[in-house]
């Protein structure tokens, strides 16, 4: 038997790449934007500037459509930024391929975002009612109208903090004027941005990963609500807000990021494996339990199967084996193909698990039915037992910042009680990590001793901002409900 564990895993948000003041900058960001595909695989777009304005916006992956000798030539220019997407606001069409541009008084402007507006449909509808004719139905495109409204502020970087002040939720974004690179996070730093530097250009990029593919030196993280802007006389700072205490999504570490990339300090490897540290001495060492061998469900589990199989002192092995080489099954023309593409991605490798009593690491359960198809899987290719465990906490509460996550009722656990759970994906045991677990393989602190460092409403359900548009929407909801009732 032969599955897919891709399904059910939380959708990436979206990646984001700029580069100020080098010949060649559409390669580097091309470059930089294959290191960040992980982050978005639905489509990607380039923007460039020379005089004027280049665009190339595509549906695919990077390396399918950035690539040829050609491409400095169909995209000339110093400046460029660059964007990979996975929609999260917006069907994936050409329309709602970023970046987007606008023509405004002081010139062409293009920007680029990574995350989620929770006010965007609001905002949406007050521009509209202003005069606004939307081109796509993105939350980015809320910002090109803001800052074209905003004429009482006479410069772009005013005009865009004045835009910035007026919308909610987490995001951080690269944009550009034909003499400026602008990157940007929201208030309490939801989303990630870096700052690297390759000889006298600069590079702005969701994750030091990138930075590291084009050749540039990691500089430091662009703060939560700070600007910066870069240009000829140099990079500038600007404070966006006030200054507030900043709280990173937690889910950057437990599933988004690259393990080679670094956040807040912290190698994301390497709190992977504290993650499988701690799952171990949570859910395993001290219980009565015995077993054969640890396997990762590839490739997100590895880094914590790795930390349990040496916390446990049980052996780390590839009872499970990815095929990286099947192509991309939307392209298939019916769905008995995609299905037939799809159950090629990975495979049990039954020496491993033959009559082995085996612990399955995965770093997430959030439906619950993939994580079914792979015990089967491992108990078909002769596993005596599986105890499946999971490097993060139940995942009870859906995400508004940029993740394409379920709606509470599909998660498993927000609906369903351990013993359940376990019965369901017919497990022989089932243990998570805990919130503070998770909080001390990052940081080496509870999560109230850290102060909640960190966005963990998934987890806890505590949001860090307002959730305007869905509160909005739920309000609307018993609305009219009461109306039915009454009538």
């Amino acid at each position: 038997m032969i599955c897919d564990f891709d399904s059910d895993k939380p959708r990436e948000e979206c990646g984001v790449f700029g580069v100020f003041g080098h010949p060649d900058a559409a390669i580097l960001t091309a470059l930089g934007l294959h290191a960040l595909q992980h982050r978005g695989e639905e489509s990607c777009g380039i923007t460039t500037f020379t005089g004027r304005f280049h665009h190339e916006r595509h549906l695919g992956l990077v390396g399918d459509n950035f690539t040829g000798p050609d491409l400095a030539e169909r995209l000339p220019g110093s400046m460029a930024i660059g964007h990979n997407r996975y929609s999260t606001q917006g069907k994936t069409a050409l329309r709602n391929i970023q970046p987007i541009y606008g023509d405004m008084d002081f010139g062409g402007f293009a920007i680029a975002h990574n995350g989620n507006l929770t006010n965007a449909r609001l905002v949406r509808r007050e521009l509209t009612e202003r005069g606004a004719l939307f081109q796509s139905t993105m939350d980015t495109e809320v910002f090109i109208h803001l800052v074209a409204q905003s004429k009482e502020k006479p410069r772009l970087v005013n005009r865009l903090i004045h835009a910035m002040q007026q919308v909610e939720g987490g995001y951080a974004l690269v944009a550009m004027s034909g003499k400026k690179l602008i990157g940007a996070r929201d208030p309490i730093g939801l989303r990630p941005l870096m700052l690297g530097k390759l000889g006298d250009a600069w590079v702005l990029a969701s994750e030091t990963c990138a930075i590291d593919s084009v050749g540039a030196t990691f500089v430091r993280e662009v703060e939560n609500g700070e600007m910066i802007v870069i240009s000829e006389e140099g990079v500038e700072s600007f404070r966006a807000f006030p200054e507030q205490k900043e709280r990173p999504c937690i889910f950057e570490y437990v599933y988004f990021s690259r393990p080679d990339s670094k956040l807040n300090g912290h190698s994301v490897y390497d709190v992977r494996r504290r993650m499988g540290w701690e799952l171990a001495r949570e859910t395993f060492l001290d219980r009565d339990l015995e077993a054969d061998v640890v396997v990762p469900v590839p490739d997100s589990g590895v880094p914590a199967a790795i930390g349990f199989a040496e916390a446990s002192g049980l052996p780390f092995q590839l009872g499970i084996i990815r095929n990286h080489y099947v192509g991309r099954t939307f392209i298939l023309p019916t769905q008995d193909g995609r299905k037939l593409s799809v159950s090629k991605k990975h495979a049990p490798n039954r020496p491993v698990l033959d009559g082995k009593r085996v612990v399955l690491v995965d770093d997430s359960i959030v439906r619950g039915n993939t994580s079914e198809k792979i015990v089967e899987m491992v108990k078909r290719a002769g596993a005596r037992e599986v105890h499946f465990r999971s490097a993060s906490p139940p995942i009870k509460f859906p995400d508004f910042y940029g993740i394409d996550m379920p709606d509470q009722d599909e998660l498993i656990s927000a609906t369903t009680s351990h013993d359940d759970i376990a019965a369901s994906l017919k497990v022989d045991s089932l243990g998570f990590l805990s919130v503070d677990g998770l909080y001390r393989a990052i940081c080496g602190q509870s999560r109230e001793e850290s102060s909640k460092l960190y966005a963990d409403h998934c987890f806890t359900g505590d949001y860090p901002t307002r959730l305007t548009d869905h509160e909005r929407k739920e309000s609307a909801k018993e609305r009219q409900l009461s109306f039915l009732e009454d009538h």
